[in-house]
This record gives structure tokens, C-alpha cells and sequence, in this order.
């Protein structure tokens, strides 16, 4: 009898009588398999639901709003009490302002790039600076700032001359910047209507900042300055030259003795133009020294200096203007 190969168990032989292993899943696709009958699939997991958009942000203005209300309203009520109560003690107002503000400036200067402007004769110079303008006019307010110029190159003569240039050239930026751009609200002062004069000027300066941050707020999208401030727009011009001519018209003809409304408007334009500068020139400041702000003596606000950075280039813009259109008084 035939030898017969042995075929492993569940084997097949091909066509040619060789031995093959079944597999072990069916043969065909069709084929369901009885040794191991198929699990049922799980079921697919559903689809996360899809996350809720994220809330539009509002803009914000970056500061303590009520602070910065609260602090306002408290500066005002004190200039105007010192205004109308006893004008020269409006001049001490402006000499402390002064004093605080170079201390500011000397210590940012120090702290960021050790430049060491003098304090001592800058703050002592700087007062009389102001009190010499407010008695002495506008010759008793040059005469204050040589002095006080000479009084830094022999105060910084004390310390060893290793940047003796830079120390000193500082410190005459100093004294011209701070107390002798805010002299000329002095000047304003000693004029017959001068609480008047000083009071305008002020609002003038506010509306202008006011009008260009609710204005480039609101509808700002082209940047005016992106370099030195990004928050600046040219919409934010636009506003703070439209309502600075209106108030500069309202303040000529019911504020100022013989003004006209229509020298309002060039007053108006002056002054956006000049505490636009005035912002921008400070910004440039801070750029340069790495910080945001002067200092932090007035909550939403910053430091004195943060203020005053639209106000003095704005004083001797305002004064020479009241000057021409109805004299110095």
C-alpha cells in the first residue's frame, strides 16, 4: 500500500501534492471563522462638542480708571483753590511740581543709564526759576536759568571727572525741560487776568488729551508715532485738534479780557499740536530709559513727570500766543 506523508493536523494539500498549513483566519473574505468568533466592534466615541467662542475682548485703557478719576479731581480742586483763593500760592504749587518732577527725572536717569545730574541745585534753581518768573517776568526767569545752568557745572566739579560731560549736560536738560518751561505758567500767573490765563491753558491742554484718547479709543486704527508711543493714532489727533479749537474758541471769548472766538481756534490748534510733542517728546524719553513710566507717586497716573509731559512744552506755546493776541497784562 501507498506510503502516505503525513499532513498536519487541519493541513491541505495543493495541486501538486504538496503539504500546506491552513491559516488560521478564514479562507476567504466571506469565510467566517468558527474557532474564534469575532468580538463585536465597540462603538466610536463620540465627537467633543465644540468649544464655545471666546468672548470678544473689550479694549481697555491699561490704567486704574478710578484712580486715575480720583486723582485728577483731587489735583483740580487744589489748583483751582490755590488759583482763586491766594494766586501766589499757586506758585508754590508750581515750584513743588518742579522739584518733584527733576527728582523723577535725576533718578530715572541714574537708575537706568548712571547719569548723575545734579538734584541739589537743579530742585533749588528750579524754584527760584518759577518765583522769578512770577516777580521778575520773563527776564528774572532767564536770568534764574544761567544761573542755575552754572550752578550744576560747579555743583558736578565736587566729584571726580569721570563723566563729568555727561553728568552736566543732563543736568542743563534737566533745568530747562522741567523748571523752565513751567515758569512760563508763572508768566501766565502775574498777568492782570492770570487765573484766567493759567485756568485756560489748562483746560485747553486736558481737552486735547482728552479728546485724543476718547477719540483714538473709539475709532483709532493708524498709528501715529508706532516707533515712540503705539497707542497713539492719527484719528487721535484729529480729535484732540477738534476739541481743542472748540474750547480754545470758548475759553477766548468768555474767559480771557478782549479775546475773540476766532483766536481760539489757532490757540486751539497750537495747543493739540504742542502736548501731542510734548506726549510724544516724553515717550521718546522713557523709550530711551526702558520704563513705562516716570514714577509712581500718582495712582493711574504714574509719576508727576507722566503729567507734566503736555503741559510744559504747552505753557510758553500758550503764553506767547496770549501775548500776541491781547498783551501780556
Amino acid at each position: 500500500m501507498p506510503i502516505v506523508p503525513d499532513v498536519p493536523t487541519g493541513g491541505f494539500q495543493d495541486g501538486h501534492g504538496r503539504g500546506a498549513a491552513h491559516p488560521s483566519g478564514p479562507l476567504f473574505r466571506d469565510e467566517a471563522p468558527h474557532e474564534h468568533p469575532q468580538e463585536p466592534m465597540p462603538s466610536p466615541t463620540p465627537p467633543p462638542p465644540p468649544a464655545p467662542p471666546a468672548p470678544r475682548q473689550k479694549k481697555s485703557a491699561g490704567r486704574n480708571l478710578g484712580a486715575a478719576i480720583g486723582v485728577g479731581v483731587g489735583l483740580g480742586a487744589v489748583i483751582i483753590a490755590s488759583l482763586y483763593i491766594w494766586a501766589p500760592a499757586f506758585v508754590g504749587v508750581i515750584a513743588i511740581a518742579v522739584v518733584v518732577g527733576l527728582w523723577e527725572l535725576t533718578s530715572r536717569l541714574q537708575e537706568r543709564k548712571q547719569i548723575k545730574a545734579p538734584l541739589v541745585p537743579l530742585a533749588v534753581g528750579g524754584a527760584a526759576m518759577v518765583v522769578a518768573g512770577y516777580v521778575r517776568g520773563a527776564e528774572g526767569a532767564w536770568v534764574a536759568m544761567a544761573l542755575t545752568a552754572l550752578a550744576v557745572l560747579v555743583w558736578r566739579m565736587t566729584e571726580p571727572p569721570e563723566g563729568y560731560l555727561k553728568d552736566v549736560t543732563a543736568g542743563v536738560f534737566a533745568a530747562f525741560y522741567v523748571p523752565f518751561l513751567a515758569t512760563f505758567v508763572a508768566l501766565l500767573l502775574a498777568a492782570d487776568d492770570g487765573p484766567e490765563r493759567v485756568l485756560a491753558f489748562l483746560i485747553l491742554t486736558v481737552v486735547s488729551d482728552t479728546g485724543a484718547y476718547a477719540v483714538g479709543w473709539r475709532f483709532g486704527k493708524h498709528k501715529l508715532a508706532p516707533r515712540i508711543s503705539p497707542g497713539k493714532t492719527r484719528e487721535g489727533l484729529v480729535g484732540a485738534v477738534t476739541f481743542a479749537m472748540a474750547a480754545g474758541a470758548l475759553c477766548m471769548q468768555f474767559m480771557i479780557d478782549d479775546g475773540i472766538w476766532w483766536q481760539g481756534l489757532i490757540l486751539g490748534l497750537a495747543v493739540a499740536a504742542s502736548a501731542t510733542l510734548g506726549d510724544l517728546g516724553e515717550s521718546m524719553i522713557k523709550r530711551d530709559l526702558g520704563i513705562k513710566d516716570m514714577g509712581t507717586l500718582l495712582p493711574g497716573h504714574g509719576g508727576i513727570m507722566d503729567r507734566l509731559d503736555s503741559l510744559l512744552p504747552t505753557a510758553p506755546v500758550v503764553w506767547l500766543l496770549l501775548a500776541l493776541f491781547v498783551g501780556t497784562g
